[in-house]
């Protein structure tokens, strides 16, 4: 019910505002459009805040595997040390990736499962080639690392900003009004009384 009650409500407005067959004709036929597009804008919401929380979760992990690395563990065991450390979707991604590795998956069937999560293609491809050639992965994945710190760090500066304008938008709708009609008006109907 709670999904219908803004498509409903709008309907009936409508209902109200033409009146007659009209609008028990239009009425129907925009509440169900309304009913669509608040569907499709919760379902582009749910999207946005999942990336977001992938996002968030990448950079600490990203780090984290550019230390074990660093220390001397390979991609299999850095992704399994990670995964085993933190919690969420890039957490549970690298537990899969560990454990296919370890059953004897090949790295190039396998990391790009990690690649399929928003923004964790360069790290994955990284972890990839480091799996396939042994090549050291510590400078290229403290690098990926370092700009998902930074990438995540522009979108919550951008989030913050956005936020600090979205608040500005009630306070207009409120003060604007309150300030006409107890600041303008009185000073009109003053000016008026005295010209009348």
């Amino acid at each position: 019910m709670k999904e219908w009650a803004g498509p409903l409500g709008v309907a009936g407005c409508v209902v109200v505002l033409l009146g007659g067959v009209t609008g028990l004709l239009v009425g129907p036929a925009v509440g169900w459009g309304a009913y669509h597009w608040l569907r499709r804008q919760r379902a582009a919401a749910a999207d946005r805040g999942a990336a977001a929380r992938v996002a968030a979760e990448l950079a600490p992990a990203g780090d984290l595997l550019a230390a074990c690395l660093a220390a001397g563990a390979g991609p299999r065991e850095a992704a399994e040390a990670v995964g085993r450390s933190l919690d969420g979707t890039v957490a549970e991604r690298l537990r899969h990736v560990a454990a296919e590795l370890r059953l004897g998956g090949e790295p190039t069937a396998v990391w790009p499962r990690l690649a399929e999560l928003p923004g964790a293609g360069a790290l994955a491809r990284c972890l990839e080639r480091a799996g396939i050639s042994g090549a050291p992965a510590v400078e290229p994945a403290s690098r990926i690392a370092a700009e998902l710190r930074a990438e995540w760090g522009r979108a919550a500066t951008a989030r913050a900003r956005r936020a600090g304008v979205l608040v500005t938008l009630p306070l207009s709708g409120c003060f604007l009004p309150a300030f006409l009609v107890l600041g303008v008006a009185p000073v009109l109907l003053g000016l008026a009384s005295e010209l009348l």
